[in-house]
C-alpha cells in the first residue's frame, strides 16, 4: 500500500485521519506518519494489516500494482457489494 492510496482510500470514504485511526484500532500520531511516507507505507506488518482490514471492511479494495484495472497502476475503488450499497441508498432523478 501507497500512502496515496491511504489518503485516497479515506477520501473515498470519506474519513479524516482520526476516524481511520479510531476504525483500525491505531493511534492518530502512526495514521499521520503512515501518511507521510514517501512511496510505499512501511511499517510493522501487523499496522498495515490492521489499516488494509478497516478499509476492505468500511468496502474500499486497495489496487496493487499489476492488478486487474482498466487504467492500470495502483489506485483504490469500492468493492462490488460497497458500490451496489451506495447506489442503493442514492436519491433517485425521476
Amino acid at each position: 500500500m501507497t500512502a496515496a492510496q491511504m489518503r485516497a482510500a479515506r477520501a473515498l470514504l470519506g474519513l479524516d485521519q482520526r476516524q481511520l485511526a479510531e476504525m483500525s484500532g491505531l493511534s492518530l500520531p502512526t495514521i499521520q506518519r503512515m501518511e507521510a511516507s514517501e512511496g510505499n507505507v512501511r511499517g510493522v506488518v501487523d499496522t498495515l494489516t490492521r489499516v488494509v482490514e478497516a478499509l476492505d471492511r468500511a468496502g474500499v479494495e486497495l489496487i496493487g500494482e499489476g492488478a486487474l484495472s482498466p487504467a492500470g497502476g495502483r489506485g483504490v475503488r469500492f468493492k462490488e457489494a460497497a458500490k451496489e450499497s451506495a447506489r442503493e441508498s442514492a436519491p433517485r432523478r425521476d
